[in-house]
């Protein structure tokens, strides 16, 4: 599946900029941060780190063929039920049955209301059924360092996925996008449909989750030296309806406001709601990150101008095999096995970034197809 899926995933549409490895190209795309041009249809792309993956997954399947599996006992908790994490359902139920592991011992758990309360209480559930170890998009990173601490401590081995997990015993490896970059990306993106001029507002689920904060670094990062500022940043606390209530209030009171960028999957579509209640469809652009169903038929409909997209799948995926990993071979000979597809931070492990935008619309909705996510 690992090598198939490397196949599908070399797609790559005119204008990427960034590399199947999921390096930063951050400094060489600001070097244009100053323009201020006409508005441009964005060009998008869909390239992520699946070639560096797909030899990662093949490593750690040969380091674990002839192992005894029967005592993995593993689980995927994220932060709340949205259509972005449905793929990574798909990608981890997908690892585990590669791998051999019992779908009873392959947990997925998604928070119904996005709430700590729902994630904690899940963990705990886990706790008590023997799990063996976890990968977790922390709601609140910094309420999680006690009860990862705890259990790592006892042995239960750790995985961030989504957002990393900084100052806490899972610090060492995150799986996922590297959020900064795919910020800039998204800023980058509003600068060309800007023109390099106006006034922008940023709705997202935390202000506090890393990946939050460090998207919206990237994405400020891409603006300097443009006429472009951001007026507002507001915390919808993971909650669609909220989002579009803001978006609708921040458009009633600043007419000036012509362009939003919505951090979370959710955001994209709540923002493309509020856009259209408001009927400014033509002189709001909206720049959102994730491809939910929702947020693709607005960018069909051209209502969002692109989103930057992740590989959940591959956090599902490959998560599965670095937990099962970590309980078969031990942390240290799994991570010797990890380090070489390090980025150079020594400590992310990109599932990379992409563009969608209308023209690759279909070409993404055909990777997505193939790779079994409705």
């Amino acid at each position: 599946m690992a090598a198939a899926t490397a196949v599908l995933i070399s797609l790559a549409v005119a204008g990427c900029s960034k590399s199947a490895g999921g390096s930063d190209n951050s400094s060489s795309a600001g070097s244009s941060a100053g323009s201020s041009a006409a508005p441009v249809a964005l060009a998008g792309s869909v390239t992520f780190n699946q070639t560096n993956l797909a030899k990662l997954d093949a490593a750690l399947k040969s380091a674990l063929a002839g192992k005894d599996l029967s005592k993995v006992d593993i689980a995927m908790v994220v932060n709340v039920a949205a259509d972005y994490w449905k793929a990574g359902q798909v990608g981890f139920l997908k690892g585990c049955a590669d791998l051999g592991i019992a779908k009873s011992k392959c947990t997925y758990f998604a928070p119904p209301n996005g709430k700590l309360t729902e994630q904690n209480s899940e963990l705990e559930t886990l706790r008590s059924q023997g799990v063996t170890g976890y990968s977790i998009s922390a709601i609140d990173p910094t309420s999680a360092a006690g009860t990862i601490h705890t259990d790592v401590q006892k042995g239960i081995g750790v995985l961030a996925i989504d957002s990393p997990l900084p100052g806490t015993d899972a610090a060492s490896l995150y799986l996922g996008t590297p959020n900064y970059t795919a910020g800039f990306q998204a800023g980058t993106a509003m600068k060309q449909v800007l023109g390099g001029k106006g006034k922008v507002a940023i709705l997202v689920g935390s202000l506090t989750a890393s990946n939050a904060t460090q998207r919206i670094a990237g994405f400020e990062a891409a603006l300097k030296g443009t006429k472009i500022t951001v007026a507002q940043k507001v915390n919808d606390n993971l909650q669609a309806s909220t989002a579009t209530s803001d978006a609708e209030t921040i458009l009633a009171n600043n007419p000036d406001v012509n362009g939003l960028y919505g951090v979370y999957s959710y955001d994209g579509p709540a923002l493309a709601q509020a856009v259209t209640s408001a009927g400014k469809t033509s002189s709001v652009h909206i720049v959102s990150d994730d491809s939910d169903a929702q947020t693709l038929k607005f960018i069909k409909s051209g209502v969002i101008s692109g989103t930057v997209v992740q590989m959940p799948y591959q956090q599902g995926y490959t998560g599965a095999y670095i937990l099962a990993a970590e309980k078969v071979l031990g942390k240290a000979k799994t991570m010797a096995i990890v380090k070489p597809y390090l980025e150079k931070d020594g400590s992310t492990l990109s599932s990379g970034v992409g563009l969608v935008t209308k023209s690759d619309l279909s070409a993404y909705q055909s990777l997505q197809s193939k790779l079994g996510i409705g």
